[in-house]
């Protein structure tokens, strides 16, 4: 079963919904998520914020975490998880940004450098909601860097659901 209906499956059992916040990715994330019949029964939204403007404007990831840390950062890719659960009033929000190539990269985050943020929101009062980033780096081109990020959003969301 491929990981957008394993999900699917996940969030339908649990009757929960998820929304993306994706830059390097464009969208794939929520294509991917849509092309499964009945996706409308755990998929809220998704936010396609490539640009520094729209992460501060859409999500409002503060100018001064874009111009401190760079829009492919740890606290962005919080930040836009965060929003877009929040803003959506869901239980997930799951976000990435990252650099997919061939330009871009710099030594401290080459080409292939990709954050992924998962959050959660817990009932209120609990205290468990949080929000988890991983940092990857994916070996080949442009659109092998933005397919293995929408196959390990996808996994990481899995895992966090699952475990929840």
């Amino acid at each position: 079963m491929a990981i957008e209906e394993r999900v699917g499956d996940a969030l339908r059992e649990r009757g929960e919904f998820v929304a993306t916040a994706e830059s390097c990715t464009g969208g794939l994330i929520g294509a991917r998520i849509t092309a499964v019949p009945g996706a409308s029964d755990y998929f809220d939204r998704s936010y396609v914020t490539y640009s520094y403007d729209a992460k501060l404007a859409e999500l409002g990831v503060p100018r001064e975490v874009i111009d401190a840390e760079g829009a492919v950062s740890e606290p962005v890719a919080e930040g836009m998880a965060r929003a877009a659960r929040d803003a959506a009033g869901v239980a997930w929000g799951l976000g990435t940004t990252g650099v997919a190539g061939p330009g871009g990269g710099s030594d401290d985050t080459p080409v292939g450098t990709v954050y992924v943020a998962v959050a959660r929101a817990a009932p209120w009062g609990t205290g468990d909601s949080y929000c988890s980033v991983e940092r990857y780096v994916f070996d080949g081109g442009r659109e092998a860097v933005r397919t293995k990020t929408v196959d390990r959003a996808l996994s990481d969301l899995l895992s966090a659901v699952e475990a929840a």
